[in-house]
């Protein structure tokens, strides 16, 4: 009874404690571990830019193609009956209305977290391994408005035939379309070292 009563009390105070950045999660009698987090500190940037900060570019290019791959896949899904045999590709008025919409969605899953002294993007498609015991994340504000016409850049660059036929050849195809190459938002700092010698 009592652990049911302080399951309780822990369930209901976590909200609060967590806006106040600290928490204890009992060990065992008595016994306190204290938990801290605080909340990412945003630069004039991050709060008030109409467009996605460059540092976070890579983040969002990833939840763009993240949320473009499981529309389409979700839809894929409907057409295939388990009886059938072979794979039916969506038509072209379709995919491009899915991809419409994977783009206008509301996008309130994803937020800005600071790790280590590094902000990142986070939410569904963007795990980064270990997370730590306990974490703040912002969330609403401009983050859904910078994904959504983050996802409505990629579509005018690549177009929703591009988009599709690579989304066919599987998630990874489709992050390297849309983050990868000489250009991408995931280029890699050794990359663009390498080419500005």
């Amino acid at each position: 009874m009592l652990s049911e009563l302080t399951q309780e009390a822990m369930r209901l105070s976590l909200p609060l404690l967590l806006l106040l950045g600290t928490w204890a999660a009992p060990r065992g009698l008595g016994e306190k571990a204290w938990l801290s987090a605080t909340a990412p500190q945003l630069d004039e940037e991050e709060k008030y830019s109409a467009h996605m900060p460059a540092h976070l570019r890579c983040d969002a290019c990833r939840a763009v193609s993240y949320q473009m791959w499981q529309h389409l896949a979700k839809a894929e899904a409907k057409l295939h009956h388990p009886d059938s045999r072979g794979t039916q590709g969506l038509s072209e008025s379709i995919y491009t209305d899915i991809l419409d919409r994977s783009c206008s969605q509301n996008w309130q899953d994803y937020g800005i977290q600071e790790v280590n002294q590094v902000k990142h993007l986070t939410g569904p498609g963007l795990s980064k391994g270990t997370e730590p015991s306990i974490s703040v994340m912002i969330t609403g504000g401009p983050w859904p408005v910078r994904l959504s016409e983050t996802c409505f850049h990629y579509l005018g660059e690549f177009g929703e035939d591009q988009i599709y036929k690579a989304h066919q050849q599987g998630r990874g195809a489709l992050e390297a379309l849309l983050c990868g190459g000489s250009q991408g938002a995931c280029l890699d700092k050794e990359t663009a070292t390498r080419k500005e010698l």
